[in-house]
């Protein structure tokens, strides 16, 4: 074989791989060693040079022949095993001795994908770097109904999600099973990550905090919440009003990730819009939460659970109604019948209504300039009710406020879309 074929790339990124794992094993020997007092050598049976050695040695051994890759895994794993019955002062943590047998593999696979290998070795020496982190976090950061919640939210993504097929069914071709799951997954994760936002800043950082968090829930619920307060505990009125404002802001947020995930052409034409939106509802709400800093935040348990199954489950379910109603509506009425579905859908929930919108233009049954005016319209009719909502639940005071807000933000939406 000439020297020219030999792949000297593809050798160098084994051999990176192999001193990178080294290398924080090698650390990992010192810290072990430190605390038991003894030699380095005695720590633990691999470090920079062995696990260089063994990501070189699965390269040559893969170059050579498939099989030679095979004994050497083989005798490699029987090595370890002997090692660590004969030599009773190694340490006899399996991660050192599962590395090493996989920084072998990584090695075969450096000859073949060296950028997936190399992407493999990074995320491993983290993993093996990041010990104590791990283990604060899921033996005492999670709690017990956090981690089923994990559970859930991980089943519900990596196993039922492949599964979901991704075609148009029902009546009218109007519901993508896929696209629905996939909000269901996003509301769940949204979800997870508000609960964590409170979970590591702390309740004590007030009702503006609760109140972003919660919109990307249910911003009419949030600002009931936030009205109830106020009547309770009227010193509240400023904090109470920047959680209501926030939600708001959540909702545009909110609105966005759905969006990317169903159909970014009707992104694309919303930009100006929601980004007009956005800006005009986040300072407002800016300024209110400044002025909340005055008052001390009232104590608020946290939530045992990260999100709620039933919540994501049921706006998959409106939506999913609102999908046929809104295909039926265009098919008999045309462009008038899907704005007044909208519109009706916008009054309990502008995600349903925007999502259904965004899948009809996705599945190319409208376009995307009417999905756009379908969306504003639900936009701007959900936050009627939020009007209404704070009327309903709050002080006079507190609902002006909020009005005063939401009636920005609808401005700055239609001015958006009047400009570009």
């Amino acid at each position: 074989m000439e020297m020219n074929d030999v792949p000297w790339v593809n050798f160098a990124v084994a051999l990176g791989i192999g001193l990178l794992i080294g290398a924080e094993r090698e650390r990992k020997k010192v810290i072990v060693g430190e605390r038991r007092r003894a030699s380095l050598n005695s720590s633990s049976i691999a470090g920079v040079r062995t696990f260089t050695i063994a990501a070189l040695l699965g390269a040559v051994s893969i170059f050579v022949d498939f099989w030679l890759l095979i004994t050497a895994l083989i005798c490699v794993t029987l090595f370890v095993t002997a090692t660590n019955f004969v030599a009773k002062k190694l340490d006899h943590s399996l991660t050192t001795h599962v590395s090493l047998v996989f920084t072998v593999i990584l090695g075969g696979l450096a000859m073949s994908t060296p950028s997936l290998s190399a992407s493999l070795a990074v995320a491993t020496a983290i993993l093996l770097a990041a010990k104590e982190p791990i283990h604060w976090f899921v033996r005492g950061a999670v709690t017990k109904e956090e981690m089923f919640d994990f559970l859930i939210l991980a089943a519900a993504t990596l196993i039922v999600l492949p599964l979901v097929p991704n075609a148009h069914i029902g009546p009218f071709d109007a519901i993508n099973p896929y696209n629905l799951w996939l909000i269901v997954i996003l509301v769940m994760f949204i979800g997870a990550l508000g609960h964590l936002s409170l979970r590591l800043l702390g309740t004590r950082s007030g009702l503006p905090l609760v109140g972003l968090v919660s919109g990307f829930i249910s911003s009419i619920a949030t600002i009931a919440a936030m009205g109830a307060h106020v009547k309770k505990t009227p010193e509240l009125m400023a904090g109470a009003v920047a959680g209501a404002t926030l939600s708001s802001l959540s909702t545009i947020l909110f609105l966005a990730t759905l969006l990317v995930a169903v159909d970014l052409p009707t992104l694309y034409v919303l930009i100006a819009p929601l980004t007009f939106g956005g800006v005009v509802i986040g300072a407002y709400g800016l300024v209110v939460t400044l002025s909340s800093l005055r008052f001390q935040g009232v104590a608020q348990s946290t939530p045992e659970r990260s999100f709620s199954v039933k919540t994501a489950l049921t706006l998959a379910a409106v939506i999913a109604a609102v999908l046929i109603v809104s295909a039926a509506l265009k098919m008999w009425f045309g462009q008038a019948g899907l704005v007044l579905a909208s519109g009706l859908a916008g009054m309990v929930d502008a995600h349903a209504a925007s999502i259904s919108a965004a899948s009809l233009s996705a599945s190319g049954k409208i376009t995307t300039t009417n999905a756009a005016v379908a969306i504003l319209v639900a936009f701007s009719i959900n936050a009627i009710s939020k009007a209404i909502t704070a009327i309903v639940t709050g002080s006079k005071m507190f609902a002006q406020k909020v009005i005063l807000g939401l009636a920005m933000q609808v401005f700055a939406v239609w001015l958006g879309w009047a400009l570009f």
